[in-house]
């Protein structure tokens, strides 16, 4: 996984390609921001500023009990995942 920080511009440039790759990790189930990051080998601090935008406008939602290492989890509201 990257650590590298990236100018914002491209953090949010990549925005709408993520959206669809973040729905289609949450069909299995709720996970947590640090296994999203995992999966998509990306930065934990830049799937936070995707996951925060997508339950902004209603992708995503938390689940209310916090997972066993202490983040919240986090399902999709989208029927299908978008590509």
């Amino acid at each position: 996984m990257s650590t590298d920080n990236r100018d914002m511009r491209e953090v949010i440039r990549e925005e709408p390609l993520m959206h669809g790759r973040i729905l289609a990790l949450l069909v299995d189930g709720p996970r947590t921001i640090p296994e999203i990051a995992a999966s998509l080998g990306r930065p934990t601090h830049e799937v936070v500023f995707w996951v925060m935008g997508m339950r902004r406008y209603g992708h995503v939602r938390d689940v209310k009990e916090a997972a066993v290492d202490g983040y919240f989890r986090y399902e999709s509201l989208a029927k299908e995942p978008r590509s």
